[in-house]
């Protein structure tokens, strides 16, 4: 059991750190330490899956609290903070950017902080706060190539060593297993042959024509001077036959990605849920910069461009993107709002936009990002600073406030967690959170069937051609079918059988990466 300081009413915990460096010669990484850790309770994943540089992940399990909160608990991010700021730790100090405090999601209702809206529920029932506190871990550092340089487990306690040494060997003996059983598989096996879709056809809940008639109305919005851009998306169920582990093996094979994510959940209904994430796009991240003062940084997406079919064709899409007047306007817009968003928690001056625009390119898509930073005050804690920038301004839209009610008006249910936020803010003040696009949720009902349940969007401003935005709708989604037939045909759907590796050419952004 952990130390309580009853003066101060906090929770103290002793870290003690545990070198895998010889389970990583052996082929240690994250999907082998999730199929190691795969019945733990809480267990969860933030994942550098690709990019360049790639420097940490981690996957926590066994949370100290559980802090899931549904929408009715009339519970939010404060309480969240208020728990955090009851933790603390003390001991080895382990590598990486976490050092221990809550993993967790927020989903997209959560809504605007101090703000009300009446944000219709999602289809599928989901906690608007999801996650834990956590004092257990594997710390997997990436060398520059993406391959794994070296890993540490880091548990915690507050009663000394003797119950450490106990669950560590226990533990080790897991992952011994884990490593094996992968490395007796064939990786390649994994990737034969193009089955049909999951259990059945993919059923796409908004038609073309309604998606783009929905379109349109937002550019009537925008005529009428409602809106100056809105994020509209819809949605696609499937049945499956993989379990959510699986599934997000699979896309991290197919959609790696920068600011990858897997966190189990307990459903409103019941039934066990996970959210499976391949974001792209970093929400917020606070660590320190060169002179020791408290920064935040945002950066966010827009302007999306297919990759092309040859380098010739692909160069080609890449600068038609660069040089769009409509996308970079649409991010002109976007950085202005997060600007704004962040000027609430800086200190006066202190945010700055660099790299306007930057082209990134992924598995399927270029993207165009920029850089926000922002100087932070000491009064504001690492989560006051999440809840001025969520949800991200980038799939909301701008004006904020009027765009969510035109969603919720126009796309007429909840978004859940698509749209959300996943990641980690430490009891020492760092964070790091992606933002919940290129996302499954995944859930087991209580009959024992598997589903999942993702959306799709993107940015809508006057310019926009309907026809041609629900196209990119599509290819946006190509990653995550990919992710579902690869999941459906592995032998055994088997976690096992998952290769591993960063074929995506994904270029600088990692999770975590702060300091």
């Amino acid at each position: 059991m952990p130390d309580v300081d009853s003066e101060r009413g906090r929770t103290v915990l002793t870290r003690h750190v545990v070198p895998l460096s010889g389970l990583v010669a052996r082929g240690l990484d994250v999907p082998t330490a999730l199929l190691a850790l795969r019945d733990t309770r809480g267990l969860a994943a933030l994942d550098s899956a690709g990019g360049a540089p790639r420097r940490w992940s981690i996957v926590a399990f066994d949370p100290l609290e559980d802090l899931t909160y549904s929408r009715d608990d009339g519970r939010d991010l404060a309480d969240v903070d208020r728990a955090l700021g009851r933790l603390s730790f003390d001991g080895d100090e382990p590598p990486g950017p976490f050092g221990g405090g809550f993993v967790g999601a927020l989903a997209y209702e959560l809504g605007v902080r101090g703000e009300r809206l009446d944000l219709p529920p999602p289809a599928w029932p989901q906690p608007v706060v999801a996650g834990g506190l956590y004092g257990d871990w594997i710390a997997i550092e990436h060398a520059p190539d993406g391959s794994v340089a070296d890993a540490d487990l880091v548990l915690s306690s507050g009663t000394g060593v003797e119950s450490i040494e106990s669950r560590s060997r226990e533990l080790l003996d897991r992952l011994e297993g884990a490593v094996a059983a992968r490395g007796a598989t064939d990786p390649a096996a994994y990737l034969n042959g193009e089955p049909a879709f999951c259990s059945g056809a993919a059923s796409r809940h908004v038609e073309p024509e309604e998606h783009r008639a929905r379109i349109e109305r937002v550019r009537e919005f925008i005529g009428e001077g409602e809106v100056y851009q809105a994020n509209l998306a819809h949605r696609l169920t499937a049945t499956v036959e993989a379990d959510a582990l699986e599934i997000y093996a699979a896309l991290r094979e197919s959609n790696p990605a920068p600011y990858m994510g897997y966190l189990d959940v307990a459903l409103p209904d019941g039934a066990r849920g996970a959210v499976v994430s391949s974001s792209p796009e970093l929400l917020v991240e606070i660590g320190a910069n060169g002179s020791g003062q408290r920064v935040a940084r945002t950066r966010p997406i827009k302007g999306t461009a297919g990759r092309g079919a040859t380098p010739a064709e692909d160069a080609a899409r890449r600068a038609a993107l660069l040089a769009s007047e409509k996308d970079r306007a649409e991010l002109a817009m976007i950085v202005d709002l997060e600007r704004n968003d962040l000027g609430r928690v800086a200190v006066p001056g202190g945010v700055e936009v660099s790299g306007f625009p930057t082209l990134e390119s992924y598995a399927s898509v270029h993207h165009l990002v920029a850089d926000v930073q922002a100087i932070l005050r000491d009064d504001v804690s690492a989560l006051d600073v999440l809840a001025s920038l969520f949800p991200g301004g980038s799939i909301t839209g701008a004006p904020k406030l009027r765009s969510m009610e035109v969603i919720a008006e126009l796309e007429r249910e909840g978004r859940g967690f698509f749209t959300g936020t996943l990641g980690f803010a430490g009891a020492d003040g760092r964070a790091a959170f992606n933002i919940l696009i290129r996302t499954l949720v995944h859930r087991t009902r209580l009959d024992g069937t598997l589903e999942v349940s993702f959306h799709v969007g993107g940015g809508i401003t006057w310019g926009s051609d309907p026809a041609d935005e629900d196209r990119e709708t599509m290819l946006k989604a190509e990653g995550m079918l990919a992710a579902l037939r690869r999941a459906e045909s592995a032998p055994g759907g088997s976690l096992a059988g998952t290769p591993s590796g960063d074929r995506s050419g994904t270029p600088p952004g990692v999770l975590p990466r702060v300091g």
